[in-house]
């Protein structure tokens, strides 16, 4: 009863992989000595070019192996998969340079071709991969590599499981029906033993939401799938105990659960600090003439007010600190509360409304012009690296909060398990459009799930946002 299908579109992948970057070094084999007349390094004939490279393009395709690239938790996401690519290329490229180094004869007849190829081949690549992903999509129209999928749990886990996977020509899976909860319009069966006797379609694929207090009956579903070759998944009643950073240990011949509260530790914490440090330095020296006009413009429009806003703020380890940001109120109401702010004005009905807003009000009244033009471009978050320098910040993180917000979130303790971020997941993803809640829960997601790749995304990301204004408000 195995699904062949993941294997298939794996092979599928890799020839693919294979002739895209053949297609490529011959493009740029012709490019340079076809197209380009300048003299060359040596006179190697396409045919003998061609066998080289059908000898050497192997160890490439292994490099894609080797990082993940036939691996459906890579291949089934397009933002990793194709910063693999891109990473797979360049070590590809490396590896291609030194067969072509510690070989007797050359392999390429000019400088140029390598960097032709690196160029042509991750374009090839990427227009494969895109090719592919719209061809399996066309196919589970087919019902052709479809993965039928039995849901085992009286839970809630088991009806939003069922909602994020039954759009089949989507996901790929199609739900062969629940047992132990009644889910309209899917098949529902008391037991599994029923289960087994009413399907007429093979199991791929079991998720188990719930493990039953009666051992038996969580081995007569193990054993199933195990006899059947059927690939099976559970889902801990618990999932707080399987969040962020686990791992499988023997002590004693017991396997032994180790559970991290975050995925960041170890050498990771070492490089996240080093990119920190560096990228910091870097932009506060590029960015000094921008600190020192915004810095200008504020002595200018209020002469009695300070430059910079410092307000304490929690980082990891509930460690406190004080925040650098550009000022942005007006000089009367620098430093106080939403709530003594909006008094001081008169007008403590607009704190309803702030709130109810996702802490915003159009037309502000306790900002200045100046100042709501630096939080709509986000440059009042510039002086924040300063921090990043001195260790208070990182630069990607859960967003810093002053305690009185954070210490009324249940999960603060998670979240403060990493440094907090002059920019993070829920910034990209709504900023004030989304609400305190969702904010935090998109924190605790980036503290569970943390790699130095999405670090990048979500720098990446963050440009993006900053120049459309998204979420900005």
């Amino acid at each position: 009863m195995k699904n062949s299908a993941s294997f298939v579109f794996a092979f599928f992948l890799v020839i693919g992989d294979f002739l895209a970057l053949l297609t490529a070094f011959a493009a740029a084999y012709a490019v340079r000595v076809k197209i380009d007349h300048r003299p060359l390094i040596e006179q190697i004939p396409a045919l003998t070019y061609i066998k080289a490279f059908l000898f050497v393009l192997p160890l490439w395709i292994l490099v894609h192996a080797f990082i993940g690239l036939y691996s459906q938790s890579v291949y089934e996401k397009r933002f990793s998969e194709f910063g693999r690519l891109l990473v797979g290329s360049f070590i590809g490229i490396l590896v291609v340079i030194g067969y072509d180094f510690v070989v007797n004869d050359n392999l390429f007849p000019a400088r140029l071709v390598p960097v032709y190829g690196l160029a042509i081949g991750f374009s090839f690549l990427f227009l494969f991969r895109s090719f592919a992903r719209m061809l399996r999509r066309l196919l589970y129209n087919y019902n052709v590599g479809i993965s039928n999928v039995l849901i085992i749990g009286d839970t809630e886990a088991s009806e939003n499981l069922t909602q994020v996977i039954r759009d089949t020509k989507q996901s790929g899976q199609s739900v062969l029906g629940i047992v132990g909860r009644h889910v309209p319009p899917l098949h529902y069966f008391k037991n599994f033993a029923d289960a087994i006797s009413s399907l007429r379609r093979p199991i791929h694929s079991i998720i188990q939401t719930e493990l039953y207090h009666d051992q038996n009956r969580n081995n007569e579903i193990l054993k199933y799938a195990q006899e059947n070759h059927v690939s099976y998944r559970f889902i801990p009643g618990n999932s707080d105990l399987f969040v962020g950073n686990i791992q499988v240990e023997l002590f004693a011949g017991l396997p032994i659960v180790a559970v991290h509260q975050t995925a960041l530790i170890g050498w990771g914490r070492i490089v996240k600090r080093l990119f920190d440090l560096a990228v910091s330095a870097l932009l506060l020296l590029l960015l000094l003439p921008l600190f020192i006009i915004i810095a200008g413009l504020l002595r200018l429009l209020e002469p009695m007010g300070k430059v910079f806003f410092r307000q304490t703020r929690l980082t990891r380890f509930d460690h406190k600190f004080k925040v650098f940001k550009f000022r942005t109120a007006k000089v009367a109401f620098n430093g106080l509360t939403h709530e003594e702010a909006f008094a001081k004005i008169g007008k403590p009905e607009l704190l309803k409304t702030f709130y109810e807003n996702g802490e915003y009000l159009p037309d502000d009244p306790r900002y200045s012009s100046f100042g709501r033009f630096l939080r709509k471009t986000s440059l009042d978050e510039l002086p924040q690296l300063i921090n990043i320098l001195m260790g208070d910040l990182s630069l990607v993180g859960p967003r810093a909060l002053v305690p009185h917000e954070l210490n009324a979130y249940e999960k603060r303790h998670a979240i403060l398990s990493v440094k907090s971020g002059m920019t993070g997941l829920a910034q990209v993803s709504g900023r004030r459009a989304i609400s305190f809640d969702e904010r935090r829960q998109l924190d605790m997601y980036y503290v569970q799930n943390w790699s130095f790749w999405w670090d990048l995304v979500i720098l990446a990301k963050t440009i993006r946002v900053v120049l459309t204004g998204f979420g900005a408000k």
